[in-house]
């Protein structure tokens, strides 16, 4: 799989922006299929910055109401990656 398409976006959210100030840990919306030695290297690849730790979890869809029907939303997995001390990715400084 591209390393492109299995990390997908970086999520900013409160929790993240703690999480990045406090343990150095950043996190991304990722593919689905993809596993953890995958993340790990697609994240030192497009970054260049040596990974630790990554944690993943299957965030699943909500049912939604669309006029008389009821439908679900996608599930996505979302991967909690911890960097080595020193390594910065720039997209999440200044958040």
């Amino acid at each position: 799989m591209d390393m492109y398409k299995i990390v997908k976006k970086p999520l900013v959210t409160e929790k993240g922006t703690v999480m990045l100030s406090e343990g150095n840990r950043v996190t991304f919306k990722v593919h689905l299929d993809a596993n953890k030695i995958e993340i790990r290297e697609a994240v030192q690849k497009i970054f260049n910055v040596s990974v630790l730790q990554v944690n993943t979890q299957v965030v699943r869809g909500k049912r939604k109401r669309f006029g008389k029907s009821m439908g679900q939303t996608k599930s996505w997995k979302k991967a909690m990656v911890q960097l080595k001390e020193g390594d910065k990715i720039e997209i999440f400084e200044g958040v």
